[in-house]
């Protein structure tokens, strides 16, 4: 399994009017995460384009459980438990570091496609081989 584990401080600018992380912001910390445990793992977005692929989101869930506060560190957990055959399934969870209490939880799917055609295809070799070695 691929597992990574990021953290995030609350900016100001993430709150909303009842001092809450707005619930959108969420989406952009799943983003920080899938980010980051792809450049652990050496592969970059930048570096998938280049190989003349990207990467749409196809689906995406939240479960909201507990508020998180402006200052407050989160700890971003993203994982791919199995090797992607079709699309690639990140779940993610987020945490808050100081309360130790679960903020939310859900999952992206990406499915490839191939940046000239636009076309959606299966996880190119490249991706498959280097992530192969979390699988085995």
């Amino acid at each position: 399994m691929m597992i990574n584990k990021t953290e995030v401080r609350v900016r100001y600018a993430d709150t909303d009017q009842m001092k809450f992380v707005y619930n959108g912001k969420y989406f952009e910390y799943f983003e920080v995460g899938r980010s980051e445990m792809m450049r652990e793992v050496g592969l970059t977005y930048d570096e998938i384009e280049k190989k003349g692929y990207h990467m749409p989101v196809m689906e995406a869930k939240i479960e909201f459980k507990n508020a998180a506060f402006y200052d407050e560190v989160l700890i971003i957990e993203s994982s791919v438990k199995e090797l992607p055959k079709l699309k690639v399934h990140i779940d993610h969870k987020i945490y808050s570091k100081e309360r130790n209490v679960l903020i939310v939880e859900g999952y992206i799917e990406l499915a490839f496609m191939r940046a000239d055609t636009r076309k959606l295809t299966r996880p190119p070799l490249f991706f498959l081989d280097t992530i192969r070695k979390f699988y085995d």
